[in-house]
């Protein structure tokens, strides 16, 4: 009998077990089902705005009638273990977010652009989706990027929303199309260039367009190029520093800004593909008309972030050399990059501390461990600079930053700039002491960037702080054969400042 009573009771004992086991499944399953719907997402991604972006895009209003949830583009396709293993990493994250940040504070923008985007939104799960990606009525260019992509998906690491950020999100800044023409520009056209007969300040005005251009005398001295080797935060291609010897020129206040690049392309636009040293062989103004500029964008060239005085970005250092060309053209004077040695000097005004203001680089980095805690200082450098502590990850106007000692704006800071001189790491060590404006190597794949952007950490804006361009990394989405010459497709944060040579007879003493 005791036996028998035994095997009932493991019975009952295993049948409530399944039905407690089962009903947990259901549960689970339920849960688990539910909480991947668009009102369970949303009851905890407090966005102001992502409904209302989502109901006006392709993934909601769209002809077909059909529509994309949030896990269809934000967690991996079903059945898959990353995708459980993805939801569970990201729920819990969600969870703790919306438990103890507040909402007031998070940078919804920066959220949306397509550096962060690429570590939300999973390629797998739109090519879940998109299985032809040649339909019916694509365009001669649609289907020259779709091959592109096929071709380097995987080399390139390529993902559909570097072209097609706001399918998920509407974004009425967002240009999926060549820009067709350049804003029109109002004001004043110039008759003649500036008279420069004194080596001070003048503001440059450049004929048959409204741009002028605020040029700083920067007067000719002696500085140590490069950074000392107990300077924190120092990198070793700023050394070893040497003592230089700079002759005096003239500097652009500010960055190019997008009203004066328009003016150039709005007089230069073409498709043409002529180097600059074959169209400026002669240097004579005659040459004006054969200037062959800048093709039109991909998409808003400004990332929707406003124009006018802002720096004007994304364009290639051939570009920015031939802007500087049609400047010196129009105007009769030498205009052209600054050398590199001619920047640090600009951006440094005489001082040789790491930033030409007070302030320890280690006190103004986010870099560390223990910065989680004790936060970065901000009050002495957020006067000066554009950086990722201020810049809510865009470029800003000039006239939010105090000039340097010699009267420049945002020589740290807001966009890099482009130098004249090929990088090399150990470009110092080919310097003599006492050289008179040096400059860098002959030969070499990339330029000389300085100045950090407005992404930078402090550590990158200090005045000797290097950096270099990556051209086929800055041009890895750009699907044209050949790629452009003059847009970048995958870099936003890169800029220009000119740089005028003094006039013969103009007296610098």
């Amino acid at each position: 009998m005791s036996s028998q009573k035994n095997t009932k009771n493991y019975l009952l004992t295993g049948l409530v077990g399944l039905v407690i086991g089962v009903s947990a499944m259901i549960v689970f399953n339920t849960f688990w089902v539910r909480s991947s719907s668009n009102d369970s997402c949303m009851s905890c991604h407090a966005h102001p705005e992502s409904d209302a972006s989502w109901k006006q895009s392709y993934h909601h209003n769209n002809g077909s009638g059909t529509k994309t949830d949030c896990a269809a583009c934000h967690l991996p396709p079903k059945g898959t273990f990353k995708y459980a293993r993805v939801k569970a990493r990201m729920g819990v994250k969600d969870l703790w977010s919306h438990l103890t940040k507040d909402v007031e504070t998070i940078d919804w923008t920066r959220k949306s652009e397509l550096d962060y985007a690429q570590t939300i939104v999973y390629n797998e799960s739109c090519k879940e989706c998109h299985v032809n990606l040649y339909p019916e009525g694509i365009t001669d260019e649609g289907i020259t990027a779709h091959l592109y992509y096929d071709e380097n998906e995987e080399k390139l690491n390529l993902q559909c929303i570097s072209c097609h950020l706001d399918a998920g999100h509407y974004d009425p800044n967002y240009q999926h199309a060549s820009l067709k023409s350049a804003p029109k520009l109002s004001g004043i056209i110039h008759e003649k260039a500036a008279e420069v007969t004194e080596f001070k300040n003048f503001t440059e005005t450049v004929p048959g367009t409204v741009a002028s251009i605020r040029m700083i005398a920067v007067p000719g001295g002696e500085f140590l190029l490069g950074s000392p080797e107990d300077e924190p935060l120092r990198k070793e291609d700023e050394g070893p520093q040497k003592k230089v010897r700079i002759s005096p020129f003239f500097m652009g206040e500010y960055e190019v800004t997008w009203d004066q690049f328009w003016a150039f392309y709005t007089e230069t636009m073409s498709e043409g593909r002529t180097p600059p040293s074959k169209i400026y062989a002669n240097n004579s103004r005659e040459d004006i008309d054969a200037v062959s500029g800048p093709t039109p964008p991909f998409g808003a060239p400004d990332q929707g972030w406003g124009m006018g005085d802002r720096p004007a970005i994304t364009m290639t250092h051939y570009s920015a050399e031939t802007f500087c060309q049609w400047l010196s053209l129009k105007t009769g004077r030498k205009y052209r990059l600054p050398t590199e040695a001619e920047w640090e000097y600009a951006a440094r005004g005489g001082t040789s501390t790491p930033y030409f203001f007070e302030g320890n680089p280690k006190k103004f980095s986010n870099e560390g461990f223990l910065k989680n805690i004790f936060k970065p200082d901000t009050t002495g450098i957020n006067g000066f600079t554009i950086y990722a502590n201020n810049s809510s990850n865009r470029s800003q106007e000039p006239s939010k930053v105090k000039a340097n000692p010699f009267g420049l704006k945002n020589m740290l800071g807001n966009v890099a700039e482009y130098c004249a001189d090929k990088y090399s790491e150990d470009a110092y060590k080919n310097i003599q002491d006492g050289a008179l404006d040096p400059q860098g190597p002959s030969d070499g794949e990339e330029y000389v960037i300085r100045g950090g952007l407005y992404n930078s950490d402090a550590a990158d804006l200090r005045s000797a702080a290097r950096a270099h361009t990556q051209h086929d990394a800055w041009l890895k989405t750009d699907p044209q054969n050949p790629k452009s010459i003059w847009w970048y497709s995958d870099f936003k944060g890169i800029g220009f400042r000119v740089v005028c040579e003094v006039p013969e007879g103009v007296n610098v003493n």
